[in-house]
Parts: C-alpha cells; structure tokens; sequence
C-alpha cells in the first residue's frame, strides 16, 4: 500500500526544510540562510499518531528570481504538488502577506488538493498576524513557530484528517537503490530514465543535485526506493560547513542506507582516482553494486571497445573484482533495459544463502586444487566452513590457527567460491575462526 504523500511548498526562506526536518525527526534537507538551497524535491518517510506518510520538501518558489535553477524548480514543486494527497503551504509571519505569496495560492487553488496554510516565524505566537492570511483564499491559516516547535502538532492533526485511510509501517518497506558518482556523471538523468519522468532536477551545471532525493517507484511487482545522490568531489575540494559538504555527507549516508548501488562513471572521460574512490567507499560498505558506464552513446568505438574497457576497469577495480559493468546511455535510453534487471541480479546473489554441505563441498575442492601452504611453521588446517549471514553473503572458516592462514590463500579460496557460485556484484566475507576464538 503506498503512503500518502504531503509536499511542502512556499517562497524561498520561509522555513519549508526546517519544518521537513523536524518532522522527519533528522536533517535531512540541507538547511541554510542563504534562500533556494533546496532545488529538488527531497523526500523522507514521517510518522504521526501512527499515521504513515511520505513527506515530500520542494524548492522555494520565486517566479521573479533570476536563479538559472527556477524554472526547474517550479516544475519540480508543480509535480509534487499534482502527486500530492496534501499540500502544506508556508508562509512568513514576520514578513507578512507578499505577491509572491499570492501567487503561489492561485497555483494551489487551481490543484484543487486539500491544503494546510502555516504561518512560521511567530515565535511569540502573536495570533493577530496571521488575519492577513485569510486573503490567500486557502481557509483558516495555522499559526507555528518551527524554532520553537510551538503549534505544529496542530498542523500534523489537520494533516492526517484529510488521509482517506491509514497506511501502517509494515506497508511502507521498499528496497532502496542509490546512485552515486562524480558530479556532471548523469546520475540525475539515469534517475529519471528509470522512473520515466523528470522527477529530479537535470542540468549540464556540476552540482545541480544538492540533497539525497529519495523516490518510490514499483518494478516486476516490488516497491523500490530510488536516490539520487549529489555528486562526490575530492574531500579537499570541499569547503568545510557548506552547503556542498552536507550534500557529500547526504550522498555517504544515502550508500549506507541502500540494498544496492548504481555507481555512475563517465565513459567519455578517463576513469578518475575519484571514480575509484567512490567504487571503493561503496566496497568497504559491503553494498552490491553495478557499475553504470553512462554517455556510452559519445564514445567513440569499435566491436573491440567494451572488451577494451573492461580491462581498463579490471585494472582500477582490482580491489572489487566482482564488479558487473553496464554501458549505457542516459540520452538515447541505449541498454536501460538492462539496469533493474542486473538490479534484481546483484541483490539475489547478495542474498544467496548456500547449504553447508555445499559449502564444505566447494571448499575441499578447493582445498585439494591448492593446498594450504605452511605459514610460521605451522600448515593451516580447514576443519569446515558455515554461511553465518547474507547482504553480504558472510562465511565463517573454522580452522586451527587463525595466524596461519596468509591473505594470499584467503583470496585464493574466495575466488573459487566465486567460480563455484554466481556472487558476481556483490562482495563476500570470509571470517577466520581459529583455536579460543
């Protein structure tokens, strides 16, 4: 059952990503003095009095701005807005009624969708400031001071009112999917290709993305949550405490949080060392993976170009040799077919659980094929191997001594695990359990 989504809308700096975030009950959308950091609609899951929804905070609206950004920003806010079951609308208490204000109401009064009128900022709860607010046509406006955290109880009460039925939490998992990379990769238009609409902002501006967007979509009869994450720079190439900092830290949090990751790489450039790095943070996370090698349809090729590419990887990658490449082209939609079903690949081999008379088939094979070599006098002695857990598949070793066993040998026995069984795209862990341990 989908939840219901409510979208926050109003004029840039009224208070929408504060408000969104002390929903939420974290920090999710980047908060700033600075009006029209949020460009994109950024969604996370809320909760009150057990009912569940999706929140959904979209970019300040100011038709007169001159910000590159504000026609998409609109598009944006007027989708969110049309997918919308209710609409809070923040207004400013202290600067009163605006143009800008109005202007936004007739767009909503045209949504014909049930809105909630919120006028922030009233830290002293002055009632009498909220009359102005009546002219906008939208019924009774909600006075709320988010600084504060006065008044917003009522706000969620109204909100849940207008819920034709309540969604529980059990309804509401979804298997999650980020995508990462450098900026300008294309991860935003990989995004919208797969969802089959402009569901994020899409620029050939580095660093249009700011915010992690999550956005559920449904594939092969399953809830999938996609994120678009911002695109990761070197850590010196970030200026501490800003804006851009926040969207990085966004962008990790969105990797640790997902069951499988799209790494986005640029194929009409050379593979980066940041390229490399973000392939290696997404390892060490232990998450399947599939390595979407995007702007396919630029690159200059022969019959002979994706073997040739292959190897340049396999040379870069040598730490995740279990990568699984996709060359695609997010303009020209070439191969896209083939991304959500690698997805459901990758995931199943993460989830593969082996018997343990399989197990210890493979691995006194393996054992015969090249035995264990003496380490410090000592020759290592297997005695049996058990699956301990999936999502990395994670494989336990008993053996006699734990200090005996060289990572050459533990390389070897996870390659032939890997020609036994399919675990391509996903890492696996071997856990050595020797004598008192």
């Amino acid at each position: 059952m989908k939840k219901p989504l409510v979208a926050i809308v109003g004029r840039p700096n009224v208070g929408k990503s504060s408000f969104f975030n002390y929903i939420v009950g974290k920090r999710i959308s980047i908060v700033d003095s600075k009006p029209g950091v949020t460009r994109d609609r950024v969604y996370a899951d809320a909760e009150w009095c057990g009912h569940f929804f999706t929140l959904v905070d979209t970019g300040g609206l100011d038709a007169k701005s001159e910000d590159i950004f504000q026609e998409n920003i609109f598009r944006q806010a007027e989708i969110a807005i049309d997918l919308a079951e209710v609409i809070i609308f923040i207004v400013d208490g202290r600067d009163g009624l605006t143009n800008n204000d109005l202007e936004i109401a007739t767009l909503l009064r045209k949504s014909k969708k049930n809105i909630v009128l919120v006028v922030n900022k009233l830290d002293n709860f002055e009632v009498e400031k909220t009359y102005d607010f009546y002219e906008l046509g939208l019924g009774e406006p909600f006075p709320i001071s988010i600084k504060q955290a006065k008044g917003l109880g009522e706000v969620l009460d109204q909100v849940v009112d207008y819920f034709k039925e309540k969604v529980s939490e059990e309804d509401t998992k979804t298997i999650k999917i980020a995508v990462v990379g450098r900026p300008n990769a294309g991860k935003s238009s990989i995004v919208n290709k797969i969802l089959g609409e402009e569901r994020v902002v899409v620029s050939n501006v580095a660093g249009t993305t700011r915010d992690a967007i999550d956005t559920d979509f449904k594939y092969n009869g399953k809830d999938y949550t996609i994120i678009d994450t911002a695109g990761l720079r070197r850590k010196r190439a970030v200026e501490y405490l800003t804006v851009e900092s926040y969207s990085v830290l966004r962008a990790m949090e969105a990797i640790k949080r997902a069951d499988v990751v799209l790494i986005v790489f640029d194929s009409s450039e050379e593979i980066s060392e940041q390229d490399v790095r973000i392939a290696g943070y997404v390892h060490e996370e232990g998450k399947p993976s599939l390595i979407v090698m995007n702007k396919w349809d630029i690159v200059e090729k022969d019959d002979k170009s994706i073997i040739k590419y292959n190897k340049i990887l396999e040379e870069k990658l040598k730490f995740m040799s279990y990568f699984k490449p996709l060359y695609v082209s997010a303009l020209t939609g070439k191969r896209f077919g083939e991304i959500m079903s690698q997805v459901e690949t990758v995931l199943e081999n993460a989830s593969r659980r082996i018997s343990t008379g399989s197990l210890n088939e493979i691995l006194a094979n393996a054992v015969v094929t090249n035995e264990p070599p003496f380490r410090k006098g000592k020759r290592l002695k297997i005695k049996y191997i058990t699956q301990a857990s999936t999502n990395p598949p994670t494989f336990v070793l008993f053996v006699n001594d734990a200090d005996a066993v060289h990572f050459s040998y533990l390389r070897y026995l996870e390659n032939y695990f890997r020609s036994a069984v399919d675990f391509s795209g996903t890492p696996i862990n071997l856990i050595l359990k020797g004598k008192g341990d």
